[in-house]
């Protein structure tokens, strides 16, 4: 039955194009600029910005913002990089913020 309806996705809350995979969150505890948000091991049908070195919560990261391919909307960011060692696991990952993304398919 589960294969009739799809994959569980979550969808760009403006326009919903198709983010992101339910099967790729790693972790639903993270802070986004605007509340809580989710780390990401893929996402898709995004545009990334360029990069720029920011300092967040746990530290300095080069960070690029990315955005739905479709509406333009600010999803949340990519970790291009992390400075601090503990902080490795985060590079090559995406921030969704929760208050950008619907659930499809539940």
């Amino acid at each position: 039955m589960a294969e009739m309806i799809g994959p569980r996705l979550y969808s760009c809350c403006n326009c919903r194009n198709q983010i992101a995979l339910h099967d790729d969150v790693i972790s639903k505890s993270f802070q986004g600029r605007n509340g809580r948000a989710f780390l990401f091991s893929h996402a898709m049908n995004i545009m990334i910005g360029p990069k720029e070195d920011r300092q967040l919560m746990t530290g300095l990261h080069t960070v690029a913002d990315v955005y739905c391919c479709d509406c333009r909307e600010v999803l949340g960011w990519k970790y291009e990089r992390a400075y601090e060692e503990t902080q490795k696991y985060k590079e090559g990952k995406f921030i969704l913020e929760k208050s950008k993304i619907v659930n499809e398919n539940w």
